[in-house]
């Protein structure tokens, strides 16, 4: 039995199934929980399921798109591609251009 309230936003391992997964809708008023595993399946369960789960908090996966299909550049965080806010793409000077294969590697002023 867990003491974890079921967060929306946050990720959870199941300790006994060893899967990974975020809570993604909580309903108090029918009692429902809404996750979604790290492999894109989609589950509800209810409070007292959720007490039964031997869980452990975790942090959200570092591609936690991975599983998803569907996922269009403008839902992705502008951080998590490398963008500024308001930018739709990479300008000509953030890759090289000409160079050795090191020329990647090297800082720019």
């Amino acid at each position: 039995m867990n003491e974890l309230d079921p967060i929306e936003g946050n990720w959870y391992l199941d300790l006994e199934s060893n899967q990974k997964f975020e809570v993604v809708a909580v309903d108090e008023d029918s009692g429902a929980i809404e996750i979604q595993y790290f492999d894109g399946n989609i589950d509800e369960i209810d409070f007292d399921t959720w007490r039964e789960l031997n869980l452990e908090p975790i942090e959200e996966p570092e591609d936690w798109t991975a599983p998803l299909d569907d996922v269009e550049p403008e839902d992705i965080p502008y951080s998590e591609m490398g963008l500024e806010e308001g930018t739709e793409e990479w300008e000509e000077g953030d890759f090289p251009t000409t160079g050795d294969d090191d020329s990647f590697h090297e800082e720019r002023d």
